[in-house]
Protein backbone atom coordinates (compact mmCIF):
# COMPACT_ATOMS: atom_id res chain seq x y z
CA UNK A 1 0.00 0.00 0.00
CA UNK A 2 1.27 3.47 -0.81
CA UNK A 3 0.18 5.34 2.33
CA UNK A 4 2.72 4.82 5.11
CA UNK A 5 0.86 6.31 8.07
CA UNK A 6 -2.17 5.40 10.15
CA UNK A 7 -4.88 3.65 8.10
CA UNK A 8 -8.38 3.42 9.56
CA UNK A 9 -10.43 0.87 7.64
CA UNK A 10 -14.11 1.70 8.00
CA UNK A 11 -17.48 0.69 6.61
CA UNK A 12 -19.20 4.02 6.04
CA UNK A 13 -20.89 2.74 2.91
CA UNK A 14 -22.58 -0.04 4.89
CA UNK A 15 -24.88 2.38 6.65
CA UNK A 16 -25.61 4.17 3.40
CA UNK A 17 -26.48 0.91 1.68
CA UNK A 18 -28.93 -0.23 4.35
CA UNK A 19 -30.87 2.84 5.49
CA UNK A 20 -31.93 4.37 2.14
CA UNK A 21 -33.16 1.12 0.67
CA UNK A 22 -36.82 0.20 0.46
CA UNK A 23 -37.27 -3.34 1.71
CA UNK A 24 -39.49 -5.66 -0.22
CA UNK A 25 -40.47 -9.16 0.76
CA UNK A 26 -42.93 -11.07 -1.39
CA UNK A 27 -43.88 -7.79 -3.05
CA UNK A 28 -44.94 -6.15 0.23
CA UNK A 29 -43.11 -3.03 1.43
CA UNK A 30 -41.91 -3.56 4.98
CA UNK A 31 -39.90 -0.40 5.63
CA UNK A 32 -39.74 3.19 4.53
CA UNK A 33 -35.95 3.36 4.43
CA UNK A 34 -35.92 6.86 5.88
CA UNK A 35 -34.43 5.88 9.21
CA UNK A 36 -37.66 7.00 10.87
CA UNK A 37 -40.31 4.33 11.34
CA UNK A 38 -38.05 1.96 9.46
CA UNK A 39 -39.52 -1.02 11.25
CA UNK A 40 -43.18 -0.02 11.28
CA UNK A 41 -45.16 -2.23 8.96
CA UNK A 42 -48.30 -4.30 8.70
CA UNK A 43 -46.69 -7.40 7.20
CA UNK A 44 -43.92 -9.17 9.09
CA UNK A 45 -42.15 -12.08 7.46
CA UNK A 46 -40.73 -14.31 10.21
CA UNK A 47 -37.02 -13.63 10.60
CA UNK A 48 -36.76 -11.24 7.66
CA UNK A 49 -37.36 -7.93 9.39
CA UNK A 50 -35.52 -8.99 12.52
CA UNK A 51 -32.38 -9.68 10.50
CA UNK A 52 -32.60 -6.21 8.96
CA UNK A 53 -33.01 -4.66 12.41
CA UNK A 54 -29.82 -6.38 13.52
CA UNK A 55 -27.97 -5.14 10.42
CA UNK A 56 -29.06 -1.56 11.08
CA UNK A 57 -28.15 -1.85 14.77
CA UNK A 58 -24.69 -3.22 13.94
CA UNK A 59 -24.21 -0.57 11.26
CA UNK A 60 -24.95 2.18 13.76
CA UNK A 61 -22.66 0.57 16.34
CA UNK A 62 -19.84 0.29 13.80
CA UNK A 63 -20.39 3.92 12.75
CA UNK A 64 -20.21 5.08 16.38
CA UNK A 65 -16.93 3.22 16.92
CA UNK A 66 -15.46 4.63 13.71
CA UNK A 67 -16.44 8.15 14.71
CA UNK A 68 -14.83 7.67 18.12
CA UNK A 69 -11.50 6.70 16.52
CA UNK A 70 -11.67 9.52 13.95
CA UNK A 71 -12.49 12.13 16.63
CA UNK A 72 -9.53 10.97 18.73
CA UNK A 73 -7.09 11.03 15.82
CA UNK A 74 -8.28 14.46 14.65
CA UNK A 75 -8.28 15.93 18.18
CA UNK A 76 -4.70 14.76 18.66
CA UNK A 77 -3.63 15.94 15.20
CA UNK A 78 -2.57 12.44 14.15
CA UNK A 79 -2.51 12.16 10.38
CA UNK A 80 -4.45 9.21 9.03
CA UNK A 81 -6.09 7.88 5.92
CA UNK A 82 -9.67 6.64 6.21
CA UNK A 83 -10.45 3.77 3.84
CA UNK A 84 -14.07 2.69 3.35
CA UNK A 85 -13.91 -1.07 2.72
CA UNK A 86 -17.53 -1.19 1.55
CA UNK A 87 -16.54 0.71 -1.57
CA UNK A 88 -13.55 -1.43 -2.53
CA UNK A 89 -13.36 -5.21 -2.61
CA UNK A 90 -9.59 -4.87 -3.00
CA UNK A 91 -9.31 -2.87 0.26
CA UNK A 92 -11.62 -5.29 2.09
CA UNK A 93 -9.53 -8.27 0.99
CA UNK A 94 -6.33 -6.39 1.95
CA UNK A 95 -7.76 -5.85 5.44
CA UNK A 96 -8.72 -9.53 5.82
CA UNK A 97 -5.27 -10.69 4.65
CA UNK A 98 -3.34 -8.33 6.92
CA UNK A 99 -5.08 -9.01 10.22
CA UNK A 100 -3.07 -11.67 12.09
CA UNK A 101 -4.83 -15.03 12.41
CA UNK A 102 -4.87 -14.82 16.22
CA UNK A 103 -6.74 -11.50 16.02
CA UNK A 104 -9.49 -12.74 13.68
CA UNK A 105 -12.86 -13.80 15.11
CA UNK A 106 -13.57 -17.54 15.43
CA UNK A 107 -16.45 -17.12 12.98
CA UNK A 108 -17.00 -14.66 10.16
CA UNK A 109 -14.83 -11.75 9.12
CA UNK A 110 -13.36 -9.02 11.32
CA UNK A 111 -15.59 -5.97 11.54
CA UNK A 112 -14.41 -2.39 11.06
CA UNK A 113 -12.94 -0.27 12.32
CA UNK A 114 -9.54 -1.94 11.99
CA UNK A 115 -6.41 0.16 12.47
CA UNK A 116 -3.05 -0.20 10.73
CA UNK A 117 0.15 1.82 10.71
CA UNK A 118 1.24 1.36 7.11
CA UNK A 119 1.08 -2.40 6.64
CA UNK A 120 1.52 -3.09 10.37
CA UNK A 121 -1.68 -4.17 12.14
CA UNK A 122 -2.42 -2.13 15.28
CA UNK A 123 -5.77 -3.57 16.31
CA UNK A 124 -9.54 -3.25 16.30
CA UNK A 125 -11.81 -0.81 18.12
CA UNK A 126 -11.76 -2.75 21.40
CA UNK A 127 -7.94 -2.72 21.45
CA UNK A 128 -7.97 0.99 20.56
CA UNK A 129 -10.44 1.72 23.37
CA UNK A 130 -8.34 -0.23 25.91
CA UNK A 131 -5.22 1.69 24.86
CA UNK A 132 -7.10 4.97 25.15
CA UNK A 133 -8.28 4.08 28.65
CA UNK A 134 -4.75 3.11 29.72
CA UNK A 135 -3.21 6.18 28.02
CA UNK A 136 -1.09 4.04 25.67
CA UNK A 137 -2.62 5.00 22.32
CA UNK A 138 0.65 6.22 20.79
CA UNK A 139 2.29 2.89 21.54
CA UNK A 140 -0.81 1.06 20.23
CA UNK A 141 -0.56 3.05 16.98
CA UNK A 142 3.19 2.42 16.71
CA UNK A 143 3.98 6.13 17.09
CA UNK A 144 6.73 7.76 19.12
CA UNK A 145 5.65 9.72 22.20
CA UNK A 146 5.28 13.45 21.72
CA UNK A 147 7.63 15.81 23.47
CA UNK A 148 7.89 19.59 23.74
CA UNK A 149 10.57 19.57 21.02
CA UNK A 150 8.20 17.67 18.66
CA UNK A 151 5.49 20.27 19.21
CA UNK A 152 7.84 23.10 18.17
CA UNK A 153 8.81 21.55 14.83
Amino acid sequence: MEFGGIRLLTADGLLGLILPSVLLHSGVMVGSGTGRNLFTCDYRAPGYLELHQIKVFWSLLIKKKQQDVVRFLEANKIEFEEVDITMSEEQRQWMYRNIPAEKKPAQGNPLPPQIFNGDQYCGDYDSFFESKESNTVLSFLGLKPWSASNAES
